[in-house]
């Protein structure tokens, strides 16, 4: 409802619309509201001067009709023309096909599952020398013989499963495989069989003077700690007659499959008994009625000139480590240091090649010795 004596400037309805007035699009809207708002202050208070309409800075390009959308900024671009040709997915002209990166390596196929393993209690002795002359001395305790399950077996491994069952052990078939994740590398020198047995006894010292005196021979080892040497030496000296060794309970080899293996079995012949102190179980046999002879490169005596009444009666015979020798304290307790000769360039020889040289030195001289004696 109109209200009377308003000008009809003055009515909401009779306000000119946007787009109206003259001009196209915005500059027309622009232009008619200037006017209404200067007729309005003009008019609205009598006598009071109006106010001026403030100046407003003109727009840009008005959007209308002919165009249908508002142009762009000047300096800008579209946006799709502005992207570059990468985020558009397409490849500049010249440039390298990008790479996927490497390739993954392709799998290898799973190995075969491994097969078990069967459960060992004692050691573990390969190869056919050291099973058979562990089964014949007798002075281990079996537990089980393995060999590979093959057609025909050899009269050496027939002869192994006769003597470990009269041991009382049960003989049992494997396949390679098997044999070959028990001993792992060593599976190859092992020859198709493997003992489990239990380890090889100590002897006390005094069970080691046993024996007909005068005839009774030892070696003792200061500080031969390799495998390898003990057993080389254990195979020497029983093959020279030797009744047993002495070990100190430190810086010496233990008896082990290792040592087996190395002396052909021997070990599993010749007694050893391990003492704690070597220059107290050295005096121990002196009061046996033992010499003591010691091996040396820088001993004074020749070996092959040394006395008739000294390579006589019994004898112990005391190899020490390549390279260090003789320990002090254990030199301070032979009767006797003897030297080989060397005509070589190489001043010593391997301890068990010295052991061998000695030894056999020494059987020679001693037979001779009784050879040369009238009998009683």
């Amino acid at each position: 409802m109109r209200r009377e004596g308003r000008s009809p400037g003055r009515g909401r309805g009779d306000r000119p619309r946007r787009g109206a007035g003259p001009g196209p699009g915005r500059a027309g809207d622009a232009a008619g509201a200037r006017d209404g708002h200067a007729d309005r202050s003009r008019s609205a208070v009598p006598g009071r001067p109006g106010r001026a309409p403030s100046a407003k800075p003109e727009r840009g390009p008005a959007r209308g009709p002919e165009t249908g959308a508002r142009p762009p900024r000047p300096g800008r671009e579209s946006r799709h023309a502005a992207a570059p040709r990468e985020r558009q997915g397409l490849r500049a002209p010249g440039a390298a096909i990008p790479s996927a990166g490497p390739v993954p390596p392709r799998r290898a196929p799973a190995p075969p599952p491994r097969p078990p393993v069967p459960a060992v209690r004692g050691e573990l002795l390969f190869g056919l020398h050291s099973v058979q002359e562990a089964l014949r001395a007798g002075r281990r305790r079996i537990h089980r013989l393995w060999r590979v399950a093959r057609e025909g077996a050899g009269d050496a491994v027939t002869e192994l499963e006769a003597l470990a069952r009269a041991a009382g052990a049960p003989v049992e078939s494997l396949e390679r495989e098997t044999l070959r994740a028990l001993l792992g590398s060593a599976a190859e020198r092992a020859q198709g069989v493997a003992l489990d047995a239990g380890p090889l006894p100590d002897v006390p010292l005094h069970d080691l003077c046993a024996g007909e005196r005068g005839r009774r021979l030892l070696v003792a080892l200061d500080g031969v700690e390799d495998p390898q040497n003990v057993g080389a030496i254990a195979r020497v000296a029983d093959a020279a007659g030797v009744g047993g060794l002495v070990l100190p309970g430190r810086r010496s080899a233990p008896l082990s499959p290792a040592v087996s293996r190395a002396s052909a079995g021997a070990i599993e012949w010749l007694p050893a008994s391990r003492v704690g102190n070597l220059s107290q179980a050295l005096e121990i046999l002196k009061g046996e009625g033992f010499w003591t002879i010691g091996a040396e490169s820088d001993a004074a005596d020749d070996l092959f000139a040394l006395p008739d009444r000294v390579v006589e009666g019994d004898l112990v015979l005391v190899l020490g480590a390549e390279g260090r020798g003789l320990r002090p304290g254990t030199r301070g307790h032979l009767d006797h240091l003897a030297r080989i000769p060397m005509a070589g360039r190489v001043a010593s020889l391997n301890v068990s090649a010295a052991a061998a040289v000695v030894l056999f030195e020494l059987g020679r001289r001693r037979r001779a010795g009784a050879a040369a004696t009238p009998p009683g």
